[in-house]
């Protein structure tokens, strides 16, 4: 038996302690589950720091509990003082988090808007699949540019001193944007979900391009809310089935804050199938891995090229074998421990129906 397949003991020397993501114990923490032996015993309780700002990233093969770690790190937020969770939904999934949970507290909001003037005028040509340098790209990128609605960009687009082609072409592409149904002018701010509670965005009925327009409007605005400190508490954006999102517009804004984001006190915990599907920075620049079993070679590789030397075995040679268990790599006292997730106090929506529950 490894020191770290050993029931954890905090008063072990060297730098592991009972409290993930720190070296010290104050502050408010994040219940994840317990330590686990190799002999699949239970050891001490395994908290998560959750009073510093945190890049994370869960992984993990459908079944295996991925959108269940998450739904019990956003409980824990919840109940932590002074963050500000907000969990982005594409599947609809994590509606239980705001049902009654005790001391859990969450709001959902279905279909979420945000405002035009969010997304920044090049991604509104990346969204819309146009080229920026063609004739009703660059009407697009002047509307947005130029306008704070919707509704401004459409005027702006159709009465352009432009080839009537490319007035019609941008006019053609805004009216589909206008028909996903996620821009307002009262769209989400992040002082609208800076709250103790845990805000549920349930864009699961949402196109990808919607949904990646959601997303990139709140990843950018809560990281320049706590710039400027117009919001006190500290956000964490939890993203499941992230690849979907780094791979569209969002994807800048979400890189942000990977690489930027703990200066302004912003965490990011990107959920996911598919690690090999995410960019590398996403694996390089995580903190805090939360492994559960992967068995595709390529999502094997991808945490692989990003393994750290203290970590000594591979993923995997680690990989868990049983649903609701975790290889966890923190990297703030370069330590890996096995750690079994605990219960959801919430109702867990992701769990797939079977025909012998409908007879």
């Amino acid at each position: 038996m490894t020191p770290d397949d050993r029931p954890h003991d905090p008063s072990a020397d060297g730098p592991r302690t009972d409290v993930i993501g720190r070296a010290d114990a104050d502050g408010p923490t994040a219940a994840l589950g317990r330590f686990r032996a190799r002999d699949g015993s239970s050891g001490a309780p395994c908290r998560l720091d959750v009073d510093g700002p945190h890049a994370a990233l869960v992984v993990g093969k459908r079944g295996y509990g991925k959108s269940y770690t998450l739904g019990v790190l956003a409980e824990e937020l919840s109940r932590a003082s002074g963050v500000a969770p907000i969990v982005v939904d594409p599947m609809g999934v994590f509606d239980g988090l705001a049902a009654d949970g005790g001391d859990v507290t969450g709001c959902v909001r279905s279909s979420p808007s945000v405002t035009a003037d969010a997304v920044p005028p090049r991604a509104w040509c990346e969204m819309l699949g146009l080229e920026p340098s063609s004739g009703a790209g660059a009407l697009v990128w002047q509307s947005a540019a130029a306008a704070g609605s919707l509704a401004e960009m459409r005027a702006r687009a159709s009465d352009a001193d432009a080839p009537a082609e490319q007035r019609r072409a941008a006019s053609n592409h805004l009216a589909l944007a206008d028909s996903w149904g996620v821009f307002a002018p009262d769209g989400l701010t992040a002082a609208d979900i800076a709250s103790g509670a845990v805000t549920v965005l349930d864009v699961s009925g949402l196109s990808e391009a919607a949904m990646n327009a959601v997303v990139r409007a709140v990843a950018a605005g809560v990281y320049e809310a706590r710039v400027s400190r117009s919001i006190d508490r500290l956000p964490w954006v939890l993203v499941d089935e992230a690849h979907a999102f780094f791979d569209g517009v969002a994807g800048p804004a979400l890189r942000r804050l990977l690489t930027r984001g703990r200066h302004p006190g912003v965490s990011l915990v990107a959920a996911t199938q598919r690690p090999s599907a995410l960019p590398a920075v996403a694996v390089s620049q995580a903190d805090l891995v939360l492994a559960h079993r992967l068995t595709s070679r390529a999502d094997r590789e991808a945490l692989e090229a990003a393994r750290p030397t203290y970590m000594g075995a591979s993923f995997a040679e680690r990989s868990p074998t049983n649903p609701g268990e975790i290889t966890l790599v923190d990297d703030a006292s370069e330590a890996v421990h096995a750690v079994r997730v605990r219960e959801r106090d919430t109702v867990h929506g992701g769990a797939s129906p079977r025909a012998s529950d409908e007879n």
